[in-house]
């Protein structure tokens, strides 16, 4: 079963960037990868998703424009480029692993989650 683990979360201010990454234990090549946040209160939330070849991206309306999703399937990781940050974008950040080597974003087509990282973004 694959392992994910997030890391480059922190504080940051509005309008600076941060970049997330997840390491995957398996080989995550054949898969979509994709990124979800939850805030305080709220339900978890799409952020963006990308195909198992990179080809194809998504991204919440809320993001796009700011967020980069991208994939080095040699290193078996993921990243999100933030920029831009903005005080509702403070959540826990969540990396997962689809189902299918094509890009969703629908949370039921992702299989293995990873812990989250805590992205604040103060104003």
């Amino acid at each position: 079963q694959a392992q994910l683990v997030e890391s480059g979360g922190g504080l940051v201010q509005a309008g600076d960037s941060l970049r997330l990454s997840c390491a995957a234990s398996g080989d995550m090549k054949m898969y979509s990868m994709g990124w979800f946040r939850q805030a305080p209160g709220k339900e978890r939330e799409f952020v963006a998703a990308v195909s198992w070849s990179a080809v194809t991206t998504y991204y919440a309306d809320s993001v796009k424009g700011r967020f980069t999703i991208s994939r080095d399937n040699a290193k078996n990781t993921l990243y999100l480029q933030m920029s831009a940050l903005k005080p509702e974008d403070t959540a826990v950040y969540y990396c997962a692993q689809g189902r299918w080597a094509l890009a969703s974003m629908n949370a039921t087509e992702f299989v293995h989650w990873g812990q989250g990282t805590q992205v604040t973004v103060s104003s």
